[in-house]
């Protein structure tokens, strides 16, 4: 790896980066920024976590001219999250050039946003639909655009946004930069590449770059109406000091998060249907530490930069590899160590082999744990805070009171008496939580035409679903029906609630 010194930035970027904590570039950084100062077109294939942002954010700041009142680059992202991340953190790279950047996103006071764009910030980060929106309003005007990035546009693909990333890059001079950043790189998006990109250079990741080597990875064999029992304990053995639990819909975080609290838990759920501040208070007090733990559906995988995170629940297995990267990337950063536990029902044995051919690891297997191992988790963390306290503690006011109960009892039982109050025992209030169909990997020959390994065999979705109205009739939670059957149906509804959402 490279040092930025080396990297041939300016004194203010090299001022910048050093002001930040960085010292030495990232595989992907140190590829793609000398070749992104030149002036080549670029596509980046690199998963999330690698310093991406960076590596397109420290050329694309260091061409912006920062005495033009005009915008001059253009991010295209995904998600809100990511739009708000990437903004943060390119704020910090242009802070010394004072380069003013602005996030444009669905969900936020669009009349606002048109106060700020009046402003002419020289960087735009947008999500595609609240973008499109501006320039058919004539509020963002992109005729002095000379770089353009693509964030994540294999999660773009999968949002049904194509069209409208096309659309967007129509109204950007044609003699322009374009960046595009992808973990995958699928047919549509090469079709992009070919269409508005001239003569891009390549930078790949090798795939043991992107595996999380610092990141423990356990699977579960669990069955689906277990799950929750099992997430619980493990909460109780583990005692995470900042968890995130992923459901695969909507409607499994909001029942997840619900009963995590009646079991005594302090969690949050965050998804799409959340209003924008609702979700930014959620985040927030995640960061704070004021929720031990947050339940996210996979659109919160992509662009959550909170540290401090030291485990990841699968409560649900991904419906694709990449996703199960995105997720257990939110641990194991700077650095530290982090750990990942996916629960997989013996339906889904085959989209377990199907990620770990594509990280190119296997994960080990972990026994689910039983109320015992749980309470016993629990009493070592009541024994390790006794002790803390014993050597940090001011105990003075309290040794004669001590003295005086030892006369009067003996001293294991006290300790032990101790123990029992400072002890969080596990809650087993009874929950049930709506099942959800089982992910099918590919190679399965029961397998339908689903979405990302989101289908099951037409013989069995008919039995499942009745099981499923049976066995919930008096479930835990609201009473939506789930949106998760898979199917092109399904697709051409999440691509229009994306684009509502974002």
């Amino acid at each position: 790896m490279a040092l930025f010194q080396e990297l041939g930035l300016s004194q203010q970027l090299n001022n910048a980066v050093s002001k930040m904590g960085f010292e030495e570039a990232t595989p992907i950084q140190s590829e793609t920024i000398p070749l992104a100062l030149q002036g080549h077109d670029l596509i980046g294939q690199a998963q999330t976590g690698t310093g991406k942002t960076a590596a397109f954010g420290i050329p694309l700041i260091e061409k912006v001219d920062a005495s033009v009142d005009a915008i001059q680059g253009l991010i295209i992202a995904p998600t809100r999250e990511l739009a708000v991340q990437v903004s943060e953190e390119l704020y910090k790279i242009g802070q010394t050039k004072r380069v003013r950047v602005l996030p444009i996103y669905g969900g936020q006071d669009i009349s606002r946003q048109i106060r700020a764009l009046k402003k002419r910030p020289h960087i735009i980060v947008g999500t595609p639909g609240r973008m499109l929106d501006h320039i058919n309003r004539r509020t963002l005007r992109l005729q002095d655009v000379h770089t353009v990035v693509l964030d994540e546009a294999d999660e773009m693909l999968n949002m049904g946004f194509i069209e409208d990333i096309e659309k967007i890059l129509s109204n950007v001079p044609e003699n322009h930069q374009t960046l595009l950043f992808s973990a995958t790189m699928p047919d549509p998006i090469r079709r992009i590449a070919e269409k508005f990109m001239s003569e891009p250079k390549v930078v790949k990741v090798k795939a043991k770059e992107v595996t999380v080597p610092n990141i423990q990875q356990y699977y579960v064999e669990v069955q689906e109406k277990r799950k929750f029992d099992v997430l619980t304990r493990l909460l109780d053995m583990q005692s995470p000091e900042l968890a995130i639990i992923f459901g695969r819909t909507k409607r499994r975080v909001d029942e997840l998060s619900e009963a995590l609290n009646v079991r005594g838990y302090s969690a949050q759920g965050i998804h799409g249907d959340l209003t924008q501040a609702k979700r930014l208070s959620v985040l927030r007090q995640f960061k704070e530490g004021s929720i031990d733990v947050l339940v996210a559906t996979d659109v919160a995988a992509r662009g959550l930069d909170i540290s401090g995170v030291t485990h990841v629940y699968n409560f649900d297995i991904p419906q694709d590899p990449e996703s199960y990267v995105h997720r257990i990337g939110r641990t194991g950063r700077a650095g530290k160590m982090g750990a990942a536990m996916t629960f997989v029902t013996p339906r889904e044995s085959s989209q377990l082999h199907n990620i770990e051919r594509t990280t190119k690891r296997k994960m080990d297997r972990m026994t689910p744990p039983t109320l015992d191992e749980a309470l016993e988790g629990q009493q070592r963390i009541a024994a390790d805070k006794l002790v803390e306290t014993v050597k940090t503690g001011n105990l003075s006011y309290y040794k004669q009171l001590a003295e005086e109960l030892l006369e009067e009892n003996e001293s294991v039982a006290l300790v032990a008496a101790a123990l029992k109050l400072a002890t969080k025992e596990p809650n087993d209030v009874p929950v049930n939580l709506t099942a959800e169909p089982p992910v099918v990997g590919k190679g399965d020959k029961n397998r339908r035409g689903g979405n990302n390994g989101s289908g099951r065999s037409r013989s069995n979705s008919k039995n499942y679903s009745q099981q499923n109205r049976r066995g919930n009739s008096k479930r835990f939670g609201d009473k939506r029906r789930s949106n998760n059957s898979g199917g092109q149906g399904n697709r051409q509804n999440n691509r229009k609630d994306s684009r509502t959402k974002a």
